[in-house]
C-alpha cells in the first residue's frame, strides 16, 4: 500500500486516477471505455480504446474536448460533432487507436459561459472576441493531465488527429512524441464557415484553403 500510494503521487500518475473500464459498442465498432478522474479538478475524462495498442507503433489518437451542443445536440455552429464522428471512424479503419474525451466544454469556459459567448456571437462578435469580452482567453484548455491517461495506456508516441497546433505543442511539452499530425477537416456549413475562418486566422488552426473558402 505504501509503495502504491507513493507512486500515485508521482508524475505522470499524480495527474489522474483510473476508476474503471467497460465495453462501449458504437455504430463503428466495439470500444473499451476507461474512466479517469483528474486529480486537480475532479473532472471526469474518458479514453475510448479500439483494438490492441502496440507500444512499438505510434497510436492514432484524438484529444476531443467535450462539446455538448455539437456532440450531442447536432449543432452546426461548430465542427466538433463532425470531428468526433470522423475520429472514431478513422480509429476503427486504422484497426486500433484511442479517442480521449476531455471534459473541457467551450474551450474550457464551461457550458453556461459558452451560451453567453454564443449570444455575443449572435450579436456580431466572432468566437475569439466573444470569449475575450467575457474575460477569458480564446482557449482556456489545459492538456497537461493527459500524460496520466497516456501513460496508463502505455502510449508515448502518437499520430495526432487535429488541426490545432496548440495540441501538438501541449503533447510535446509533456513528453509525448507526436510522430505525425493527421488532419481532421469535417463539418463546414453555412452556419460555421466564419467560425472556421476565425480559428484559422486568429488561432492558427491548419485547414486547407479549399475547406474554409
Amino acid at each position: 500500500m505504501d509503495v502504491r500510494d507513493y507512486f500515485s503521487g508521482q508524475s505522470p500518475f499524480k495527474w489522474v486516477k483510473f476508476v474503471d473500464s467497460a465495453k462501449l459498442p458504437t455504430r463503428w465498432g466495439m470500444f473499451k471505455m476507461y474512466g479517469f478522474t483528474e486529480t486537480a479538478t475532479g473532472k471526469e475524462h474518458l479514453a475510448l480504446v479500439y483494438g490492441e495498442l502496440d507500444s512499438a507503433t505510434p497510436s492514432l489518437i484524438r484529444l476531443h474536448s467535450e462539446c455538448l451542443t455539437g456532440d450531442a445536440l447536432f449543432s452546426d455552429r461548430c465542427d466538433c460533432g463532425y470531428q468526433l464522428a470522423r475520429a472514431m471512424e478513422n480509429i476503427v479503419k486504422e484497426g486500433s487507436g484511442v479517442l480521449f474525451y476531455l471534459r473541457q466544454e467551450g474551450r474550457g469556459i464551461g457550458l453556461i459561459n459558452k451560451i453567453r459567448a454564443y449570444h455575443l456571437q449572435d450579436d456580431g462578435a466572432d468566437t475569439v472576441e466573444a470569449n475575450e469580452a467575457l474575460g477569458f482567453s480564446a482557449d482556456m484548455r489545459d492538456y497537461s493531465f493527459c500524460i496520466g491517461m497516456l501513460s496508463f495506456l502505455g502510449i508515448s508516441r502518437v499520430r495526432l488527429m487535429t488541426n490545432n497546433p496548440r495540441k501538438i505543442e501541449s503533447l510535446k511539452q509533456i513528453g509525448i512524441n507526436v510522430i505525425e499530425r493527421v488532419p481532421l477537416q469535417e463539418g463546414n456549413s453555412p452556419y460555421n464557415s466564419n467560425y472556421l475562418k476565425i480559428k484559422a486566422k486568429k488561432m492558427g488552426h491548419m485547414f486547407d484553403e479549399s475547406f474554409i473558402k
